[in-house]
């Protein structure tokens, strides 16, 4: 993924989070090795928000799944998710507001929203993805 489709990403979430009058939103665009390709917080944001929204991609990256599914994995299995917790050193977050997100059925990077509820946060990060006709898995 591009550098200005990353920031495009960023700038449509918080677009749609503005239409639905969120909480200030911070949103990480990840690769698909994890690696940030890009990352902001709106003013007002709170200063853990970025890593929250990090976990919410990295977990997704990591495990495969957009972060919707995992927060609905996670009681299911609350040994493994602890477990894995520690082995990403903190870097999973399974709540709704992390989405995997392809082109052509080929993953290319994933997107973490954080900042108001999650499934504002998710409403937010899938607005982007079609504005920029992504696909994604949540």
């Amino acid at each position: 993924m591009e550098l200005r489709t990353a920031f495009a990403l960023i700038e449509a979430t918080f677009e749609e989070g503005r239409r639905r009058n969120a909480r200030p939103l911070s949103a990480m665009v990840l690769d698909p090795g994890g690696h940030q390709i890009a990352g902001a917080r709106e003013d007002g944001a709170g200063f853990a928000r970025l890593a929250l929204a990090q976990g919410k991609a990295w977990g997704s990256l990591g495990l495969g799944f957009g972060s919707r599914v995992l927060s609905e994995k996670a009681p299911q299995a609350p040994e493994f998710f602890a477990a894995a917790a520690s082995l990403f050193e903190g870097r999973l977050l399974p709540a709704p507001g992390g989405l995997l997100l392809l082109s052509d059925g080929k993953l290319v990077g994933a997107l973490g929203v954080s900042g108001d509820t999650g499934d504002t946060d998710e409403a937010c990060a899938i607005f982007a993805a079609s504005q920029l006709s992504l696909e994604y898995d949540r």
